[in-house]
C-alpha cells in the first residue's frame, strides 16, 4: 500500500481564497475544468489523496479542507455551517478566477456540494453525491439504521476530539471503512497531529456539537421534495456497506433527481474512494466526460 506521500508526489499544496484561508491538495493544475473535492464532517484534503492523481490526468482536482477543519481558516464560528461552506467554495473558484468547476462531495461534503448545487447552480458545472448526508429521509422508503450510523458516529467523533488519542481516533476511522484494517497507521497519525492541533481541536468541538445536536443546522437539510429542482446533472455514488443509510438511500436520491445517475461502490462504506480508489475514479471520470455510467436512476 502507498504512502500518503507517494500518493501524493508530485501534488502542489497550497492555501488559496480572498475572504477565507483554504488549505489545498492539487494535481493537474495545466487542465482547465476545476473539480472540487470536498471531505467528511472531522475530515481533511486526505480525504482524497488516492484519487487526485488519476483525477488530475484530465481535471485540475482540487482536495481543500472545509472552514474549522484541517488547517483551513477557523473563522468565529456558526452554527449554520453548510451555506458558510458553499461561501467557502464561491471564494476558491474567485482566487481561481473561474465562474464554475464540478464538486464531488463526501458526506458532509455531499450535502455541501448538493446544497451549494441548488442555491449557486450558475458556479456548477456538475455535481457528485458520494455517501451524502444532510438529506431529509422519507423513513417509510428507506431503511435508516441509526444505533450504526449516525449514533456511533457521534460517539466516536466526541470521544476522537475530546480526547484524541491514536485508539480514539482509530476508532472513529474503523467508522469509514468496510473492513478496520483500511485504516492505516499513517492515517492514524495523520489525524491525530490534527485533532491535536489547538486551534483544530477548538474548532472541531464546536462542529461536533452543532453536527450532532441537531442544532440551527438541521433548517439546511435538504427535503426530499426539494431535490427535483435540482438543475445541475448530478451523480449519485453510493456504497453497498455505507453505515446508516444502505444501497436503498443511494437509490433513492437518484431516483429523485431527474436525470441523474447511480453507481454503487461494492465492498466498501463512507470512505468509497479511499476503499476502492481505482473504481471511484474510473466512474466519477466517465461521468465528468459524459459518458454513461450506469443505467439512468428511476422514479422512486
Amino acid at each position: 500500500m502507498n504512502t500518503l506521500w507517494l500518493e501524493l508526489l508530485g501534488a502542489e499544496v497550497r492555501y488559496r481564497g480572498r475572504r477565507f484561508k483554504t488549505r489545498t491538495i492539487e494535481v493537474g493544475a495545466q487542465n482547465p475544468q476545476k473539480l472540487i473535492l470536498i471531505h467528511g464532517v472531522g475530515g481533511h484534503a486526505e480525504a482524497y489523496s488516492r484519487n487526485l492523481q488519476r483525477l488530475g490526468e484530465r481535471y485540475h482536482a482540487i482536495a481543500i479542507d472545509l472552514l474549522w477543519h484541517g488547517l483551513s481558516s477557523k473563522p468565529p464560528f456558526t452554527p449554520e455551517m453548510v451555506p458558510q461552506y458553499a461561501l467557502q467554495y464561491l471564494d476558491l473558484l474567485d482566487d481561481l478566477g473561474v465562474e464554475k468547476a464540478s464538486i464531488e462531495g463526501e458526506s458532509l461534503g455531499g450535502w455541501v456540494a448538493l446544497w451549494t448545487a441548488m442555491h449557486y447552480p450558475d458556479r456548477v458545472e456538475k455535481v457528485i453525491l458520494n455517501t451524502t448526508a444532510g438529506i431529509r429521509w422519507n423513513r417509510d422508503k428507506v431503511k435508516i439504521d441509526d444505533a450504526g450510523g449516525t449514533n456511533l458516529l457521534r460517539e466516536r467523533s466526541l470521544a476522537a476530539i475530546n480526547d484524541p488519542t491514536r485508539e480514539t481516533i482509530k476508532k472513529r476511522l474503523e467508522w469509514l471503512m468496510a473492513s478496520p484494517d483500511r485504516v492505516t497507521e499513517e492515517l492514524i497519525d495523520l489525524r491525530y497531529a490534527i485533532y491535536t492541533r489547538p486551534d483544530t481541536n477548538a474548532s472541531l468541538k464546536n462542529v461536533f456539537a452543532n453536527s450532532f445536536q441537531r442544532g440551527p443546522e438541521a433548517k439546511h437539510f435538504v427535503e426530499e421534495d426539494d431535490l427535483a429542482k435540482l438543475t445541475v446533472p448530478a451523480f449519485v455514488l453510493w456504497s453497498d456497506k455505507n453505515p446508516g443509510a444502505g444501497e436503498d438511500a443511494g437509490q433513492r436520491l437518484a431516483g429523485l433527481i431527474p436525470g441523474s445517475s447511480h453507481y454503487c461502490l461494492r465492498d466498501a462504506a463512507h470512505w468509497p474512494q479511499w476503499e476502492q480508489p481505482e473504481d471511484h475514479d474510473r466512474v466519477v471520470l466517465e461521468f465528468l466526460d459524459g459518458k454513461r455510467v450506469a443505467e439512468m436512476a428511476t422514479p422512486a
